[in-house]
């Protein structure tokens, strides 16, 4: 049977349709990867040359995937695909052409915990508050800065950036972003948000004509989960599409229902806006759903049915009516574990599931606490998923870095972790020392460490000698011989030995599974590079490169990996635990959504913001078809959070979906059987349509810590007020607010959560 027999008439449509270009709007279990490897099988069986094709997915494990059901039509040759991150892809081609940008071919790829050593390093140097200026905090606003293509020099440009920071106290956020962005530089080195930054850099300036030469190259682009994109991803597939001045053959595929990633930078307007963009394009809506039964795919529709923004779809399905929503409604946060576990132990007898079949899905992390403590009384196996992860881990970062400064001598972060572990009497003075002098004459660390006197200091020149020694192996050698050298030459091995303890031998196993990992990669096969080279010609030293298996290769490798690609295959049988943006792109028989209550899920984040809740539907849509034959829904009259005990009402999308498909209409209907908050966190009247009374518009919330009692206020929901009191102290503090209309018009908020204009 040929693989175009095998797919529904839209299916078939939007993979025999290669030119010009189309949007595949996938809705949940709708065969959206069939769609993507299928069409890209059948370009190759049209005679498109493989390395023509460009395949942009969001993890390694979904780029592995697609190659492998592509392999499965056209044979080995589907392997020459450019298929991979984002990440990965920009990667490969920035270590093509560094030189044009100004950086070196080996450079680091910093990941977030040595970006943020960096930013506290600055604000240091800067002698700002580090709690002022908290790295993660800056770091997050560097970060939506790149996403959204604005510069140093453009942040330092923008009134309203500028005003923004002013307001919440960290005037000088855009000198530290500048200071950030020259030291990334300088030490050769680049953050994930540079992957994409230096990547538009080097179409846009198009230095060399290089953007014509990856033009030339991708003749086809295919991009997966197009909703989750963000403004500078979505800069660079224009670059990369519209080539002289007409539309190439792209093809998008996603589900503006399930744009969930906001947070990421993601913007569901990419995908609301590419038929302005591309104004010939063909749209094919995937509306079969071939993962849930009828009950769960119309509750889902009903539910996405109160956005304001989106595509207009209907899913069904033909795989029954299936069971209708089981409802669970707790007392307390507490009950509520030990009633989902009952369930699960119910469920696993009445229908012989395995441990592996369910979930438990939840808005926040906190909420997997009281979960973990009922599962562990029902001796029920459980993973919970977004721990931290293999690479995070102290033993494996120390010998990263070591084998970081290996091929990069700039990279400073790398540096100042090894320079002195295992000790070698190598004091923090001498290498504060160092640090000063290097930042005042805008160079390497290392380079002011083999210069200036430094070099001939004994401890120093026998640690520099040993870096050099690493460097001359590495460059000689395969990852592995060079990794096996650093790990014993260095102490780190030996250092790691000596601790006999339990948590000891842990490490130890840690960094002989890193080792193990690196062998692992050397030994993959890589006998057609040769043929592979000839055949792409001018482009074969890129393509090759990136199959190669030197130390640059294998640390570009692991640095780009995410949480997904890093689990194997083998799923062993437990109960799997995760948020539920962890869940989105996975499928169990039975999932179980807790803790749906106003606050918690839509969170009390999306309430000031109509396009926020939006996203939260989204994010409840995403959670629910994820079930296959069983779906849930559960939330908690009470609960503990932030530190506060406090009643919940049900959440409104509970409301949004019809009787019919639920087992009982009674637990969800109505409020819990329990007093009325007095408490709120910025909570907005429990209306099914968000109408807020200001106007977004001309909103802009004043800092919590500028509102004083006796001043008016106004809230988005509530309108104005006056505030008649503040207690509490710090984080703790709780204005009452006498609101001017409404029955229950006198409110506690609490401020650090509050969203309020100060009435001038």
């Amino acid at each position: 049977m040929s693989y175009l027999d095998s797919l529904n008439e839209v299916q078939r449509k939007a993979v025999t349709h290669t030119e010009g270009p189309v949007m595949v709007i996938a809705g949940p279990g709708s065969g959206k990867t069939r769609v993507l490897t299928y069409r890209i099988a059948h370009l190759i069986e049209q005679g498109v040359t493989p390395h023509h094709i460009l395949a942009l997915t969001f993890t390694n494990k979904a780029a592995r995937e697609m190659k492998e059901r592509i392999a499965s039509v056209v044979g080995p040759k589907g392997d020459r695909v450019w298929a991979g991150t984002f990440h990965s892809i920009f990667a490969r081609i920035l270590r093509q052409e560094a030189a044009k940008i100004n950086y070196p071919p080996s450079f680091t790829i910093y990941d977030r915990d040595d970006s943020k050593n960096l930013v506290a390093d600055i604000v240091r140097e800067m002698r700002l508050d580090p709690k002022q200026y908290n790295a993660s905090g800056v770091l997050a606003r560097i970060s939506s800065a790149k996403s959204n293509l604005i510069t140093p020099k453009m942040y330092a440009k923008d009134d309203d950036l500028v005003l923004y920071d002013r307001m919440n106290k960290r005037p000088q956020i855009y000198e530290i972003y500048e200071r950030y962005y020259n030291r990334c530089m300088q030490a050769g080195a680049m953050d994930f948000d540079d992957l994409l930054l230096q990547m538009f850099r080097l179409l846009d300036e198009n230095t060399e004509h290089v953007r014509e030469k990856y033009q030339r190259i991708f003749q086809y682009l295919l991009v997966d989960e197009f909703q989750d994109t963000n403004y500078l991803q979505y800069a660079i597939i224009k670059l990369l599409a519209l080539y002289k001045g007409s539309a190439h053959n792209i093809c998008i595929v996603g589900d503006d229902a399930q744009s969930i990633y906001s947070f990421r930078g993601a913007t569901i307007d990419n995908i609301l806006k590419f038929e302005k963009d591309f104004p010939e394009t063909v749209v094919y809506k995937l509306e079969q759903n071939y993962r849930s039964t009828e009950h769960i795919v119309q509750a889902a529709n009903k539910v996405i049915q109160n956005n304001n923004k989106q595509i207009p779809k209907e899913i069904w399905t033909h795989l029954g009516v299936g069971q209708r929503i089981r409802m669970i409604k707790a007392v307390s946060d507490v009950e509520e574990g030990r009633l989902i576990a009952s369930a699960i132990v119910e469920l696993k007898n009445r229908n012989h599931l395995e441990h592996k079949d369910i979930a438990i899905l939840y808005r926040t992390n906190a909420q997997s606490r009281v979960f973990e403590e009922q599962l562990r009384k029902q001796n029920l196996p459980y993973r919970i998923f977004g721990g931290l992860s293999f690479y995070q881990r102290k033993e494996v970062k120390d010998i990263l870095a070591y084998l970081r400064l290996t091929i990069n001598e700039r990279d400073d972060e790398a540096l100042k972790r090894i320079i002195n572990y295992p000790k070698r009497g190598i004091g923090k003075t001498t290498l504060d020392q160092i640090a000063e002098r290097a930042v005042a004459e805008g160079v390497s660390m290392w380079a002011i460490l083999t210069s200036g006197g430094y070099a001939s200091k004994g401890k120093l020149y026998a640690f520099v000698q040993m870096i050099e020694r690493f460097r001359k192996k590495a460059n000689d050698s395969t990852a592995y011989d060079a990794a096996l050298m650093v790990a014993r030459e260095s102490g780190v091995y030996e250092e790691l030995r000596q601790d006999t303890s339990i948590e000891g031998i842990s490490r130890l196993e840690n960094a002989t599974a890193l080792l193990d990992g690196i062998k692992e990669f050397v030994e993959n096969d890589i006998a057609e590079d040769a043929d592979i080279a000839e055949e792409l010609g001018s482009i074969g030293v890129s393509y090759v490169n990136s199959l190669d298996r030197s130390l640059a290769a294998y640390l570009t490798n692991i640095a780009l990996l995410t949480d997904l690609d890093t689990k194997t295959d083998e799923v062993p049988d437990y109960i799997s635990l995760m948020t539920t943006h962890t869940a989105k792109g996975l499928e169990w028989k039975s999932v179980f959504v807790v803790g749906l209550e106003e606050n918690l899920f839509p969170s009390y984040l999306s309430m000031g913001s109509p396009d926020q809740l939006d996203e939260e539907r989204r994010l409840f849509y995403v959670s629910i078809t994820r079930a296959k034959l069983f779906l849930t829904l559960s939330y908690a009259g009470s609960r503990y959070q932030f530190g506060q005990f406090r009643y919940n009402d049900p959440s409104r999308f509970l409301d949004e979906i019809d009787e019919q498909h639920f087992e009982t209409t009674v637990e969800r209907r109505g409020k819990p059987s329990l007093p009325e908050p007095k408490l709120l966190m910025d909570r907005p009247s429990r209306k099914r349509d968000f109408e807020p009374r200001i106007n977004p518009a001309d909103f802009k919330a004043s800092p919590t810590d500028h509102i004083a009692e006796g001043m008016e206020v106004l809230h988005m929901q509530f309108g104005k007020g006056k505030v008649m009191a503040i207690d509490g102290a710090r984080e703790n503090r709780v204005a009452t607010i006498q609101f001017d209309e409404g029955v229950d018009n006198e409110r506690r908020i609490m401020l650090r959560f509050a969203k309020l204009q100060i009435v001038e």
